[in-house]
Parts: C-alpha cells; structure tokens; sequence
C-alpha cells in the first residue's frame, strides 16, 4: 500500500508527466520505431502509474518504470492484432529481448534518447521546413497550434508538415542516432534552431495563462549543454549563453500575480547574477573563437543588457552595431524589428517609428503583435494618443498570451484616461 494518499499519488503522475514525459516518449520511439504506437503506449504507462502506484507505492526510479511500462503496452499492442506482418514481428521480438534491462541502464538511456530524437527529426533526407516542427511537436511535445504560433502559420498547414515529418522517418528508415562528429556540423544549424525554439516556447509561451513555461526553458539548457558536450563549437557556446542569459532575468519578468515586467523596469537585483557570469563567459570564447555567428551575436546583445547595473546605462549604441551585424547575418523581419527598437532607445522613438512602419508597409509582420505593441509604446512616447491607441489594440487582438493580454489592456486603460482628461 503507497504511504501517499490517491490524490498525492496523481499529483505525483501529474508531475512526473510534466518533467518526463518526453523523455519516457523518446525512448520509446526507439525501442519501438514508430511514432503513434511509441504516443499511445506512453499515454497508457502514464494511466496504469495512477493505480499501480497507488496500490504498491511510487518505485524509486519513476521515468524506469514508465519506459517499462510503455514497453510492454506496446508489446501487447502488437500481440493483439490479428495478422502480424515482418516488421511487427521484428519489433515486437526486439521489445521482449530488452525487457530485462535494469533500472539503472534504462535511466541512462532516457537522457540520451531526446539528443538522438532531435537528429532524428533533423535528418537530411526530411525536408527543412518540416525538420523543427516535426521536433519541436515529437521531442518537446508542444502543440500544432504554439509550433503554428511561433512560425506564423496556420494549425493545418503545421499539422501536414508534422505528419510528412514522420511519415519519412518511417518510410526511409530514419536511424535513431546521434550522428558521429564527422556528420554533427551538417546537421547542426537544424538542431541550434529546435533548441532555441524550444527555449523561446518556454521563455515566452506563446499562449495559455502562463507567461512563462520554466520546464521548457530548463530542458533546452540542458540539451544545449549535452551538444557543448558532443561538439566544442562557437554558436553551441552562443546558444547556451543566448539561453542562460535571458533565463537569469525569470524572476523579474512578471509579478506574483503574473504580470508582464517590461525590460526597462525590471528589479535588476533579481537577475540570476550566475548565469550571467556563466553565458557572459560563453559569449567572450564564442568571440574568441573567430567565427561569430547569429546565436553568438544574439547573445552579444543580451549580454550588453545584462552588464547594465541600470536601464539607463544601457549602451545603445553598441546594441545597435550587434544588431547591424545580427542583420547582416540573418535579414529577417524580427531582427529588423528588434533594431528598429533599439535604435529607437538610442536616436529617439521617432527614428524607431520611421523603420517600424517601413516594415508595416512592406507587408512584412502584419499578423506579429508585438510589431504593434512596439509602434504603440513608441507612439505614446511621442504623445500619438489616438495612434497608440490604435496599435496597442491590433497588438491585443493578435495575443494568445494571457499576461500579454492584461499588459496591453491596462495600457489601453491608461491611454483612454489621458485621452479623457485632454479633451
């Protein structure tokens, strides 16, 4: 009988879901080889750990038993089918020959698993649109709609993408992998780009009540720690720095009733003053190195924030040159955003607004909100009431994000009031 209560245990489940599920799903994507049966054997392991653990208590390694658990859900999948095929036969021999793995092995391959799911995913022979979704839904478990969201596309189309993705996998049979250090370099770059999603996904969740997801911004540190592992290379150590910085700044993003902090306004106290020693220290031998790419950049511009005692001591003027360089490197619509607001914060919000709205009339970024929100707070700079008022609005209409809705609503507030009181 489990020392814990029925509600405690499901509690336990719960949480054990939150933190391991992924990583129980990667290991049975390979020992099983096929992506549906690997999703519903671990939903059902998760199911049957409610009542076996509740009856003969919670086992002293959890993720162990989950794996097992999966496993043999998904032998009896097989089992149960009338006709076997080859290829079922192989699997379903190939689960019972490791069945009598121990505990201890099972749990070293769990941590290994995700790293060989991602090259998985990010195999040449799938095409490079469908590479990060088809990770950042199967290895991070983020739904078709935040992969949609972050990408700027619809949910359908992101789904097609996702179900070609592992469509290949099995048609070609994709290994499952860690490639060796001749091949890591070309698959790389599709690898740093999952890794970071996965990071900004928790960093800034794209929707739901949460401004924040720490569990995903915790699993892409330590992914981003296991390639500076694999591979000693420069935009490896751009990434991690790029990653530890901005996760210095959790606590003083929001509130205790959740928030949105802006940057200028944040307890800088707060700041995890470790992680910035540590990506700080990443980013100098990123430099070093000589070739400095667009994470190592990013992180650059991160770094000149995070040294900055006080908003005010910002140095603007070099944030900018990283961002010509970021452009030269990367020229995209965001990072042309992301300028535009720094050289706002350096030559004044009107200079900010002219290139802002050069990025509006191109077409480019009409369905981001936060180009919106960016022109609203440059425009109530400037005293545009009725134009602020009118972005900051499209910006609320665009967000999924809780926080970011009540940031947004209290500024449309404030700006109804001035607008009230002039008139």
């Amino acid at each position: 009988m489990s020392e814990y209560s029925s509600a405690e245990i499901r509690e336990k489940v719960d949480e054990a879901y939150r933190t391991d599920s992924r990583r129980v799903f990667a290991t049975l994507v390979r020992l099983i080889g096929d992506f549906d049966l690997a999703e519903e054997a671990m939903h059902e392991a998760f199911a049957a750990a409610v009542e076996q653990w509740d009856r003969d208590g919670i086992p002293a390694n959890p993720r162990s038993w989950l794996v097992s658990a999966g496993r043999f859900k998904a032998i009896d999948h097989i089992r149960r089918r009338v006709r076997f095929d080859e290829a079922q036969l192989e699997v379903a021999q190939r689960l019972e020959g490791i069945a009598g793995l121990n505990a201890e092995k099972s749990d070293t391959e769990v941590e290994d698993d995700r790293l060989r799911l991602i090259f998985t995913c990010c195999h040449p022979a799938i095409a490079p649109q469908v590479q990060i979704p088809l990770t950042l839904r199967e290895v991070c478990g983020l739904s078709t709609e935040e992969i949609a969201s972050a990408f700027l596309t619809s949910p359908s189309t992101m789904a097609q993408r996702i179900v070609r993705g592992k469509s290949k996998i099995r048609d070609a049979g994709i290994p499952y992998v860690v490639p060796n250090r001749a091949d890591l370099p070309e698959r790389l770059d599709a690898v740093l780009t999952v890794v970071y999603l996965v990071f900004n996904e928790g960093y800034s969740a794209s929707s739901g009540d949460s401004l924040t997801r720490k569990d995903l911004s915790e699993e892409a540190i330590r992914l981003g720690r296991l390639l500076l592992d694999l591979l000693e290379d420069p935009e490896v150590k751009g990434l991690l720095a790029l990653m530890l910085i901005h996760e210095s700044r959790r606590e003083a993003r929001s509130t205790t009733d959740g928030d949105l902090i802006l940057l200028e306004d944040q307890d800088r106290s707060l700041w995890d003053q470790e992680k910035i020693r540590e990506g700080t220290a990443l980013v100098g031998q990123a430099i070093a190195s000589g070739e400095v790419g667009s994470y190592t950049i990013q992180a650059a511009i991160a770094s000149a924030h995070a040294v900055a005692s006080r908003s005010a001591e910002t140095d603007w003027s070099r944030i900018v040159s990283w961002y010509n360089l970021l452009l030269q490197a990367n020229p995209t619509p965001i990072i042309e955003l992301n300028r535009a607001v720094a050289i706002a914060m350096r030559d004044g919000a009107e200079a900010g607004l002219q290139l802002i709205d050069a990025i509006l009339i191109r077409g480019d970024l009409k369905e981001y909100h936060l180009i919106y929100a960016a022109r609203a707070d440059l425009c109530r700079r400037l005293g545009q009431i009725e134009a602020a008022r009118a972005a900051y609005g499209k910006a609320l209409s665009l967000t999924n994000q809780t926080a970011e809705s009540r940031f947004l609503e209290k500024r449309l507030q404030e700006l109804t009031h001035i607008q009230a009181q002039s008139q």
